[in-house]
């Protein structure tokens, strides 16, 4: 399986970074990372990694600014992109197909092709804007994912939080990590349709 990963300028830059961890320990998934400038100073901001080592968990890293990339054809195959975290500005450079970064031109030709995109916005509170941008990119065929926590599983940490997530995202490509602790149900008896 052959995976682009998107990491923007939003918040949260931690999600693509356990992303890639997990694609790490896959040998069956080859990861093609892209990393806006935004995302690059995130990750100097939120959190104790260098960009070179995150760049290190991928099996290969484009250039932002690379519009020629291969992953910039709809030629060359991949089975998706997962963009975490996805800005707003990314967002709406995705909906309005404003290609002038190569991950924007990547999930272009994800739509394009029919392949599975996987946007995970993170901003709060949200405006019309963004919930015009958020339904225009549903409506384009991506798969919205908002990190927002479960409870049900009882995290014990933030790190718990984030592999749930993480752990679900991988789950829309059909791929089970390990990381999800799945829902049991009540235990108690459930309601049929006579009842």
């Amino acid at each position: 399986m052959r995976l682009i990963v998107g990491i923007s300028g939003a918040s949260g830059v931690i999600y693509g970074i356990r992303l890639l961890e997990v694609f790490k320990t896959l040998p069956d998934v080859e990861s093609h990372l892209v990393i806006s400038n935004g995302g690059k100073l995130n990750i100097a901001l939120e959190t104790e990694w260098q960009v070179k080592d995150v760049e290190a968990l991928a099996d290969v890293v484009h250039s932002d600014q690379n519009l020629a990339a291969i992953i910039s054809s709809g030629s060359y195959r991949t089975d998706g992109m997962v963009l975490v975290p996805c800005s707003m500005k990314t967002l709406s450079g995705v909906v309005n197909s404003y290609a002038d970064s190569l991950i924007v031109r990547a999930a272009d030709v994800v739509l394009k092709e029919h392949r599975r995109l996987v946007l995970v916005p993170r901003e709060t509170p949200l405006h019309v804007g963004h919930c015009y941008l958020m339904h225009e990119a549903a409506k384009m065929g991506a798969i919205l994912v908002p990190p927002m926590p479960a409870f049900y599983h009882k995290p014990q940490g933030v790190d718990d939080i984030i592999n749930q997530t993480v752990g679900r995202l991988l789950d829309l490509f059909d791929i089970d990590s390990g990381l999800v602790k799945r829902w049991q149900g009540t235990g108690r008896r459930q309601p049929n349709n006579d009842d």
